[in-house]
């Protein structure tokens, strides 16, 4: 049975978590993302029990659902209204960052070859730390089902960038990213979009709004709209997960 089905969006806040509960399971992960959602764990006791001081009121209103589980308060799980989203061929490098990978850059791009290091290097040093050991589980479970995702930027052998994220439908919601060098997250991300676009995708969710994703190329969407590009029907055709040169997305 789907825990979020009946998380009903219409009412719920766009700026403020619209669910507490619910496990981390690959299944549940996908589930929510089917759904609009996405988790936003707590890190530590401190923070679940700041998640209950702060929202019981609203959950006991009814305009927060509490899903259950042994620790509701435990797993946050958000739709942001506006939602920021990046349409096809929509990613901004920049006009500098173009020429360098066309000039000089000797950089290349993969998917799905290193998910496993790609989620660990964008957990390092992360406050507020969300992925936790149990979101990173599930998200292992949900790359090994083909719904989640990594891009990587490499420099020879040397991993400097990456993005991963989940596909739910036609929609890749891209969770973390990391750099080791300037503009290789930003990389990562138009290579996978490239290669999200090319397999059938329609739209790249980025979560979270803010300057980072402005400048990404992301524009506001709003929840209704954002659902119903959700829901639209997908025929979507494995990833390409060859080795490229980073030079083509210049």
């Amino acid at each position: 049975m789907n825990a979020f089905a009946g998380v009903d969006l219409r009412a719920a806040p766009g700026d403020g978590p619209v669910a507490f509960g619910a496990g981390l399971g690959a299944e549940e992960i996908l589930a929510a993302y089917r759904c609009g959602l996405f988790p936003l764990p707590a890190a530590d006791e401190f923070a679940i029990a700041y998640n209950e001081a702060r929202f019981e009121e609203a959950v006991e209103a009814g305009e927060i659902a509490l899903l259950g589980g042994d620790d509701p308060y435990a797993v946050a799980w958000w739709s942001p209204d506006p939602r920021p989203v990046i349409r096809p061929g929509g990613v901004r490098l920049g006009q500098r960052l173009a020429r360098r990978l066309r000039n000089r850059l000797g950089w290349w791009t993969s998917a799905d070859l290193a998910f496993g290091e790609v989620l660990a290097r964008c957990a390092e040093g992360r406050q507020p730390a969300w992925l936790v050991a149990e979101l990173l589980d599930g998200l292992a479970g949900l790359h090994a089902l083909g719904a989640a995702h990594s891009g990587e930027v490499w420099e020879g052998e040397e991993l400097i960038g990456g993005v991963f994220g989940v596909a739910a439908g036609p929609v890749l919601s891209l969770d973390s990213m990391f750099h080791r060098r300037p503009d290789a997250a930003r990389v990562a991300v138009a290579d996978l979009a490239a290669r999200f676009t090319a397999a059938g995708g329609r739209l790249l969710d980025a979560q979270w709004d803010g300057p980072h994703v402005r400048s990404l190329g992301a524009v506001p969407l709003p929840r209704t709209d954002y659902l119903e590009e959700l829901a639209a029907p997908a025929d979507l055709r494995p990833l390409d997960t060859d080795r490229l040169p980073a030079a083509r997305l210049g």
